[in-house]
């Protein structure tokens, strides 16, 4: 199977990106279809921080991280690095030194599907990195494998230039193509989310305004006013 890096990929423009980072994960998962969020286990190093951009995909065999020094080249300011393994890995892929270079070339943040090191320093740095674990476990550097192909990244597929939205909620991708419509049905959730939140505010129940109370009619769901009346009715 070749192996291959692909130098120059097609980002969003940083407008889009820009429209996107104004709304959270979660938010954009569920207006984009329920689609596109990464396994919970991928845990942000440093609390509050999030990052929007274009991804730069890494490919790695377990254990070792050659190409993720590959990527560092091809990298663009704003760009997200996303790296994940052939082979389940929680060996300590990224430290300090490479954190270092990437910040050097203006990478935004790093998602990675496996383990990281040296988290002390990068948490100094402010660095923003989601990984699987942390773990000191060292890697080889000698073999290859592909930076910019597609990428299954903690249980969802990662093209090239993808958008990735990370926050305390998790990582979502929005692919390219979709762009434009998430975008949109982003803006239409977080305006009907404005209007349920001044109902609550205006003392209505969610079991009302969502009709809630025929599905627990339909499941069977009884409402007694207490629980002597529940031993009376046996």
């Amino acid at each position: 199977m070749q192996k291959y890096v692909v130098r120059n990929i097609e980002r969003p423009s940083k407008e889009l990106i820009d429209q996107f980072a104004e709304h959270d994960s979660t938010t954009v998962y569920e207006a984009q279809g329920k689609i596109g969020l990464m396994a919970p286990y991928m845990k942000p190093l440093i609390a509050g921080r999030r990052v929007c951009g274009p991804a730069v995909t890494v490919v790695c065999p377990a254990g070792d991280n050659l190409m993720i020094h590959v990527a560092i080249e091809v990298c663009q300011p704003g760009d997200v690095l996303v790296i994940t393994t052939i082979g389940e890995s929680v060996h300590g892929m990224i430290g300090e030194l490479i954190v270092t270079a990437l910040e050097r070339r203006g990478v935004a943040g790093v998602v990675i599907d496996a383990g990281i090191r040296d988290i002390a320093q990068i948490r100094k740095m402010g660095f923003p990195i989601w990984s699987k674990a942390v773990y000191g476990l060292g890697t080889t550097k000698s073999r290859g494998g592909w930076v910019n192909a597609p990428a299954v990244c903690a249980g969802t597929e990662v093209h090239p230039g993808d958008i990735i939205l990370a926050d305390d909620d998790g990582v979502v991708v929005v692919r390219k193509s979709d762009a434009e419509f998430a975008l949109n049905a982003t803006r239409k959730r977080v305006e009907d989310e404005e209007k349920t939140k001044a109902r609550i505010v205006r003392g209505e129940l969610s079991l009302d305004f969502y009709s809630l109370r025929e599905v627990l009619q339909r499941q069977n769901v009884v409402y007694y006013d207490n629980i002597g009346e529940i031993e009376a009715s046996k």
